[in-house]
């Protein structure tokens, strides 16, 4: 069996070292493909053959089973051209899929129940929720997917678990045949539209979270989005709609705690639990507070509604920090937001911070360009002085929305050097 890892990163590592110990497929030839050609010295000492560069998906069809990491397009050509011919395109989440499904089978056990989390922003948050929660009712639980620990990592521990609790993206779920046996939507509005094929296609996507759901399932939306509603009706679960009381992203705690009560977990248990949760780390995180200036990290809000939602998340005196790489969004919901919200200064960095001011230019609100983070946040302190001589205390958010491509690897990468330079400011 000729086999490609169709990207090496965390992911493609990781599901390398899990198709070795397989006894389905320790007697496979392993290929691996990656633009990246800093990766030969790696692969070498590994004794994995390798093509990389701009021609890592030429001949791809010459592979019987090929494994897509989330950070490669499915609709890239290449790889529609080889389903078209027949092969085989798969996926860590899809193998986990499988592997789970298996070992329900042979034990005869409804567990582990898989509780899938998806939305265009608070996944991290609602799935880290519920999880803790199901740990302080006394579950076994592993927590895994787009949340930073690849799923066949916790596989072993993932069987043996009450509940699996996965955040799982549009790039994991755009392929999938399988849908886990709790769902959870959240707010689902356009994004990744510079990946996606258009809005149509990034909605198809989502809905697999429920697609192929039984109907002694459940899915779990909010009711006042019109995306989440959209896609739990292609599920022929059982509905819970969530009517959310509150408009910013605390929403995702009301969430969190619907999932955990129907899956056996006391009220006392959930209050407990979120009067303790402090966040997670990039997302509304509390960096560190001078004098009466306190610093927010937002790098996750990588899209305008995002952002939008963040901002409304506080009532104290705010200067925004936002820009960088441009996804083809509007950024109408940022602009209706700041309207309602107490930002009073926008500081604007990075590859899309001219659309960005466009965008905004009706909201009135003061603007000023930086060349980059470091000059933004340097701005953003002056303003925030300023702001909390007048008015007593004042916040900077980091809250970009957009993605980092422009000028940082990723949202974590850039998260952490902006707190790095919040930590040396005095």
């Amino acid at each position: 069996m000729n086999i490609a890892i169709l990207g090496f990163g965390n992911e493609g590592k990781t599901l390398l070292t899990f198709l070795r110990k397989s006894p389905r497929y320790k007697k496979a030839v392993i290929t691996v493909l990656d633009r990246n050609e800093g990766l030969s010295g790696e692969l070498t000492k590994l004794k994995i053959p390798y093509r990389l560069g701009i021609g890592y998906l030429k001949d791809i069809n010459s592979f019987d089973i090929i494994f897509r990491s989330p950070g490669i397009p499915y609709l890239t050509p290449a790889i529609q051209k080889a389903i078209k011919k027949g092969l085989v395109v798969s996926s860590q989440t899809k193998l986990f899929f499988d592997e789970i499904a298996n070992a329900k089978s042979a034990a005869k056990s409804a567990k582990p129940v898989i509780v899938g989390v998806t939305g265009t922003k608070g996944k991290g948050t609602t799935s880290t929720l519920i999880s803790q929660m199901l740990k302080n009712a006394k579950y076994k639980v592993v927590l895994a997917g787009n949340i930073g620990r690849p799923m066949i990592e916790t596989l072993a521990a993932a069987k043996k678990a009450d509940y699996v609790v996965l955040e799982l993206s549009s790039f994991q779920l755009q392929d999938m045949d399988a849908s886990p046996d709790i769902a959870v939507v959240l707010d689902i509005f356009p994004d990744h539209l510079d990946v996606h094929k258009d809005l149509r296609e990034y909605y198809a996507a989502k809905a697999n979270i429920g697609r192929f759901q039984k109907k002694s399932g459940r899915i779990f939306f909010y009711a006042t989005n019109a995306g989440s509603v959209r896609i739990a009706t292609k599920s022929p679960a059982r509905k819970h709609a969530v009517t959310p009381k509150q408009d910013n992203l605390r929403k995702n705690f009301e969430m969190a705690a619907a999932v955990a009560r129907t899956c056996g977990c006391s009220g006392s248990v959930i209050e407990k639990t979120l009067k303790k949760f402090t966040g997670i780390e990039h997302r509304l995180e509390l960096v560190k507070k001078i004098k009466s200036i306190t610093f927010y990290n937002d790098s996750a809000g990588t899209n305008p509604v995002a952002t939008a939602a963040a901002i409304l998340s506080f009532k104290e005196p705010i200067v925004l920090i936002a820009g960088g790489k441009d996804k083809g969004l509007s950024y109408a919901p940022l602009a209706a937001a700041l309207k309602k919200s107490s930002v009073q200064h926008v500081i604007l960095f990075g590859e899309n911070k001219a659309k960005i001011a466009l965008g905004i230019k009706s909201t009135k609100r003061p603007i000023t360009m930086a060349s980059n983070l470091k000059e933004a946040l340097k701005i953003a302190f002056d303003r925030a002085k300023e702001l909390a001589t007048q008015k007593e205390s004042a916040m900077i958010l980091f809250s970009p929305a957009a993605a980092s491509f422009d000028m940082f690897t990723s949202y974590k990468e850039r998260g952490e050097i902006y707190k790095k330079m919040v930590n040396a400011l005095r």
